[in-house]
């Protein structure tokens, strides 16, 4: 506390990210990192744009980022906005789409982050209750709202709902903003990408961060019909014009090009994901059915955090959420096939 601080600052609840702790020989499973590295084209187009060119400010606009995006999507490259990683996206949409006279409607198990946002641009926000088997049930936001956003698939569940679904919701809100975050849809979901030329009110958010293993880069983006678009453009030039470096840009481009590289790792962690996911079962963990590349799981005997204790103690580092509802689950981050084993072994060791 500061007599210096404004009042926003002194009644925020900052997000806490994921610890990145610097253990020899730790198995980290607790930030959903990508376990295979980037395309080896995206480090061969890191050092093209290095030397000279880092002397001057990137491309404003991204260009050749957002039209590579666009073809991959088959939107037009007016229609793509990117940022430093969803989570600048994701601010910039809660400060330009997302503040309105009716409150924002979000899952009361989602992405913490959105509470923080509504919290820093001081929008009025109502949590709905996902049901018990952790799903969300689209019919429980046929209610007065200024916009809605959900994670699809959800976090930290890692449950997808159906393309359908995701359309319904849009469709039911015609004059509210509906944001479908999805961090996690290239590992088994569907993306709503499709929707958007029907769909004037929808937004759709990726990160590089997961599936083009580019976490340390810090790159995200947003499709959507043109006056959505503009409007993160605005908060974005009213912000910081040059949000992508020189480097990430370049590497993002690659990364979205090199699809066989996306593919061959997106497959092996979904195959690592299923063998994670029946070897809990056979221990007798429930787990959720994650699209994801994650699991969410817990074993009726043993609580959340003597797990996630005993697992760290073994070098093994999953995430546990503490909070209502889900205390007695560990979301972990579904690594090479040697760390899944590493961490079945470990399991072992304290069940």
């Amino acid at each position: 506390m500061s007599r210096f601080w404004s009042t926003a600052v002194h009644e925020l609840e900052p997000y806490v990210a994921g610890e990145q702790p610097k253990i020899p020989g730790l198995v980290k499973l607790n930030t959903n990192e990508n376990p295979f590295g980037p395309s080896p084209h995206v480090l061969e187009a890191i050092a093209a744009a290095s030397g000279d060119r880092l002397r001057l400010y990137p491309d404003p606009s991204s260009s050749r980022l957002r039209e590579t995006l666009a073809v991959n999507f088959g939107l037009d490259a007016e229609q793509v906005f990117v940022g430093n990683g969803s989570d600048e996206v994701l601010a910039f949409t809660f400060a330009a789409l997302l503040k309105h006279n009716k409150p924002l409607l979000y899952p009361d198990i989602t992405y913490s982050f959105y509470k923080t946002y509504a919290r820093l641009f001081e929008i009025t926000v109502e949590e709905v209750p996902v049901d018990e088997g952790m799903r969300i049930r689209i019919g429980d936001y046929d209610r007065p709202c200024g916009a809605v956003i959900i994670a699809n698939p959800n976090a930290p569940t890692g449950i997808a709902l159906p393309l359908s679904e995701i359309e319904a919701l849009v469709a039911a809100h015609p004059d509210q903003v509906v944001v479908i975050d999805e961090a996690y849809v290239d590992f088994g979901g569907e993306t709503a990408a499709s929707l958007i030329p029907r769909y004037e009110n929808l937004l759709v958010v990726h990160t590089f961060s997961k599936s083009r293993s580019l976490a340390g880069l810090r790159v995200g983006f947003a499709l959507g019909q043109r006056p959505l678009i503009e409007a993160l453009e605005r908060i974005k030039d009213s912000f910081n014009s040059y949000p992508l470096d020189t480097l990430a840009q370049a590497a993002a481009t690659a990364a979205v090009e090199d699809k066989s590289w996306f593919e061959q790792t997106r497959n092996q962690i979904i195959a690592n994901r299923d063998m994670v996911t029946a070897e809990l079962q056979a221990r007798g963990f429930e787990v959720l059915p994650s699209s994801a590349n994650f699991v969410f799981a817990r074993h009726p005997a043993h609580q959340g955090a003597d797990l996630a204790r005993g697992l760290r103690e073994r070098a093994v580092l999953v995430r546990h959420f503490g909070k209502p509802r889900i205390s007695d689950f560990l979301r972990v981050t579904i690594g090479t096939t040697e760390e899944c084993h590493q961490f079945l072994t470990a399991i072992d060791q304290i069940i």
